[in-house]
């Protein structure tokens, strides 16, 4: 229990759910800490003495997501060189914790359906039915409605799993409980690496309170042991604490950021590099603007700041001292912009990047890229990047 009322009225939820056997949908952002909520409603359970078990969904490929589920066959694909059994019969009795539910291709949300209303499922490749009794808890950061809405997800799946529904406050909706988690994790980290825990001071809690957290209890857990290796001394002020916090984190930020993700609404990653694209095709159709009135010797009122590409005003000042010919730079410009607007292209050298610096590990990529490791593979497979 926490000290703030949204966190323990979902706690309490998830006790007073536990002894049934409805399927519950745990929502919230990215990092509040969903997975703690299944063990909660497993332990509280009569099926606390079962297995438990907790899949990504996110994390594996589409292709044998349906294998994992809900096992195979002996000769159904390529690789399956035995029986195999799926995380459905391996938690028959227990709690099966499906993380990221959202991310589940639509073949496979129709097996699952078939499980939460019949208890019944079929291993790849085979014909016979097999019976199980599973409580599903699942969760997810996606906005469900809106994915039925949009048909990535089946609408009567969706009313499957959200029998009830627990709902996880961020972390800057629940400031008191800062404090706590603090001194868990640091304490926490102090035991497992065998020296002194860190401290904060009253006014650098109070900085700590303050922040946006948008990576909410992840990056909270994240400064904390940052502290604990990287600084000699056990007392942290706020001027040493405000190093390890991203800049602009602070009580005033919020309003802003919201106000600039509802107005633009942005549906997806490749949405917002659309907009980038936009704005900067903006600022080079603005530079060649500039640029052609000068050589042909208009007299124009020159205004930089509307301007954000900084060689604009070294070209000027080149044309005020030579001639330059009417079609020298533009043309270049036109080719660049051209070039440089190919969503696939930009998008392949990302993918490219993220996955050299990680040294071809593709759950890390994935994560740099801000996407699904279903998605990512997906991506490399469009691209030609498998090898």
């Amino acid at each position: 229990m926490g000290l703030s009322p949204l966190l323990n009225r979902a706690i309490d939820l998830a006790v007073r759910v536990a002894p049934t056997d409805l399927a519950v949908l745990i929502q919230g952002e990215s990092g509040v800490g969903k997975e703690v909520f299944p063990k909660i409603i497993h332990q509280y359970s009569s099926r606390k003495t079962k297995p438990y078990f907790a899949v990504n969904c996110g994390a594996i490929p589409e292709g044998t997501i349906d294998s994992e589920l809900f096992g195979h066959e002996k000769g159904a694909f390529t690789s399956a060189t035995s029986d195999h059994k799926g995380y459905f019969e391996e938690a028959n009795g227990g709690t099966l914790f499906l993380d990221e539910v959202g991310e589940l291709p639509m073949s496979t949300q129709v097996r699952l359906l078939r499980v939460l209303e019949a208890g019944e499922f079929l291993r790849v490749g085979s014909s016979k039915i097999q019976k199980t009794s599973v409580r599903v808890v699942a969760a997810t950061n996606v906005n469900m409605e809106q994915a039925v809405r949009e048909g990535r997800f089946r609408e009567d799946l969706y009313y499957r799993l959200n029998a009830v529904s627990v709902f996880i406050p961020p972390l800057r909706e629940r400031r008191e409980d800062v404090p706590l988690l603090f001194r868990k994790f640091a304490t926490d980290f102090a035991e497992k690496n065998h020296i002194p825990s860190v401290r904060l001071t009253a006014d650098a809690m109070e900085l700590l309170k303050k922040c946006y957290w948008r990576g909410n209890i992840r990056q909270l857990r994240n400064v904390a042991e940052q502290l604990s290796v990287v600084e000699v001394s056990r007392e942290i002020d706020a001027l040493t604490l405000s190093a390890y916090l991203p800049q602009g984190e602070n009580s005033n930020l919020p309003s802003v950021i919201k106000h600039e993700q509802s107005s633009e609404n942005f549906a997806n990653e490749r949405e917002i590099l659309y907009k980038v694209l936009f704005d900067m095709k903006k600022d080079m159709d603005e530079m060649k603007r500039v640029i052609s009135e000068l050589t042909q010797g208009q007299q124009t009122q020159y205004h930089p700041q509307n301007i954000s590409f900084a060689s604009v005003d070294e070209e000027y000042k080149s044309v005020q001292h030579e001639q330059v010919p009417e079609t020298s730079h533009i043309t270049d410009v036109e080719e660049y912009v051209e070039e440089s607007f190919s969503l696939p292209d930009h998008e392949r050298e990302m993918i490219v990047k993220a996955l050299a610096k990680h040294g071809n590990n593709r759950r890390l990529a994935a994560r740099e890229l801000g996407i699904s490791e279903r998605t990512l593979y997906r991506r490399i497979s469009d691209y030609g990047l498998e090898k």
